[in-house]
């Protein structure tokens, strides 16, 4: 049977409430439409937008074109969950008009109605997005990018531009882009990083309208073989205690498997700048295909955690990848977490622990094993770090084929289905995780992906496949019993 997650809103609240049973997946008509990732309702998705948390909802908005399954003038989808598997769609939230198209941006509750667009009683949810100029850009201007806000009284189902945009005028720079506001308590004021061309400009503000640059960051710093894109900055604690801010960055090109990527800093940050703490490049994701990933705004306190999502795909090949009725998924929600190793801090990302109750039965099996699911999850440990193998295979001889050797992890998806469409998918990756000993790994694997997490996400590998019939058998070398856990059917 195959699933959808496209459900009511009354459902999703209704899986909420039910967090120690494994919960069913409504059936797909689509072959590529994972079951278990955010999708579009049909056609363009590019960058996940505006993550914000309000009133038992996780609202995730993304650049969308609603006309085509190739990219085309930027809108604000809009979804909510509940657990941040199963999504009801909403109606589109911002649209293009006469400033430009609606990039990417983020979203925050204004809980002190600091912006006096909404009250104290009822603050408004605000998106902080960029506007992008089209005819500016063919017309040769540099500032053809600004920054806009629009606000919603009513939890995001409606939205009101700001009467005075921009808020954030464009200094002359081909590249100012991708806003991410939060409101930092012990500054007592709203931070937003922007990417501007290949670093970080940094601004506050008192009431998210009038802004005030405080800093730049990263020109001579991190990876730099293409723009930065979709930043993101805050707090971590680590398992001794310590508390450092985190930065993400996107860029593309100048990823380390080809096309887009993710990195991210660790340092401090006073209010006003940010300093990091060595010139290490560190990747959030050692695959190809988790880009433009931030954090959601305003999870409480209680909950504490730092969660993500990213777009699962790179700009090397997105907009060419097989495709029915929708182009590109999210990839599966995770926690960042700060971990003090022996070579200092780092940020690992784990699946949050929501998904578990999509799974509803474990099954123990030695070296082999036929699976019938399209969506499923296997975990292991090894018995030899520098020695494993582990493959997924069809009928058709298609194979995703994933070993480590002498310290090299590799993903092999040359012969995994579909991989004419860009010389540069079908390939091979290695990756060096010499620096690591290998003990666990748990890989989730959804209709034409595969998320490995390595070590409780001490490193993770997220790649696409495009396979004709379904994988539907394991096959490991090198590792202990393992445990496959399908889908609820």
């Amino acid at each position: 049977m195959k699933f959808n997650l496209i459900i009511t809103l009354a459902t999703v609240f209704a899986l909420a409430c039910s967090q120690n049973q494994s919960q069913e997946i409504p059936p797909s008509i689509s072959k590529y439409r994972p079951l278990l990732h955010f999708t579009p309702p049909a056609n363009w998705m590019n960058d996940p937008n505006g993550m914000v948390y309000y009133e038992g909802e996780y609202h995730l908005f993304y650049q969308y074109y609603p006309d085509s399954t190739v990219w085309g003038p930027m809108h604000w989808g809009h979804a909510v969950s509940a657990d941040m598997v199963s999504w009801a769609h909403l109606p589109i939230a911002l649209y293009p008009d006469d400033l430009g198209y609606i990039f990417s941006g983020s979203a925050v509750i204004d809980w002190k109605n600091t912006s006096g667009l909404g009250t104290e009683q009822s603050p408004p949810m605000v998106a902080i997005f960029t506007y992008h100029d089209p005819v500016g850009l063919e017309e040769g201007r540099l500032d053809f990018q600004t920054q806009g806000i629009a606000y919603s009284l009513d939890k995001g189902r409606t939205w009101e531009k700001y009467k005075d945009n921009p808020v954030l005028e464009n200094p002359g720079i081909f590249d100012f882009r991708d806003p991410k506001v939060s409101w930092m308590e012990e500054f007592q004021k709203w931070i937003m990083i922007l990417a501007v061309k290949d670093h970080i400009s940094i601004y506050s503000s008192d009431d998210l309208i009038n802004w005030i640059k405080e800093s730049d960051f990263g020109e001579s710093l991190g990876a730099h073989g293409g723009v930065w894109e979709c930043p993101d900055l805050f707090k971590l604690k680590n398992q001794k205690g310590e508390e450092k801010w985190v930065m993400l960055v996107s860029i593309n090109p100048g990823g380390p498997r080809g096309g887009s990527a993710t990195q991210y800093f660790i340092g401090d940050f006073d209010g006003e700048t940010f300093q990091t703490d060595d010139e290490s490049i560190r990747w959030l994701d050692h695959g190809a295909d988790n880009y433009a990933g931030v954090t959601w705004a305003d999870i409480p306190e209680a909950d504490g955690r730092r969660l993500f999502v990213g777009w699962m795909s790179n700009w090397q090949y997105a907009q060419v990848v097989p495709a029915d009725d929708f182009r590109s998924a999210m990839t599966l929600p995770r926690e960042l977490i700060l971990r003090n190793t022996k070579r200092g801090n780092e940020v690992w990302s784990v699946p949050v622990e929501e998904i578990d109750k999509y799974f509803n039965s474990e099954v123990s099996f030695q070296n082999e094993m036929e699976i019938t699911a399209d969506a499923y999850v296997v975990s292991f440990e090894v018995t030899d770090a520098k020695n494993f193998s582990i493959n997924f295979s069809n009928e058709l001889g298609e194979i995703v084929d994933i070993k480590s050797e002498a310290g090299i992890f590799s993903f092999d998806r040359s012969q995994s289905g579909h991989v004419d469409f860009e010389e540069g998918f079908g390939v091979k990756h290695e990756i060096d995780f010499a620096d690591i000993t290998i003990q666990t790994i748990q890989i989730f694997v959804d209709k034409t992906s595969l998320e490995v997490f390595v070590n409780d996400g001490e490193r993770v590998v997220t790649e696409l496949v495009f396979p004709q019939e379904p994988y539907n058998k394991i096959m490991l070398k090198g590792v202990k019993e393992a445990v496959y856990s399908p889908i609820a059917k």
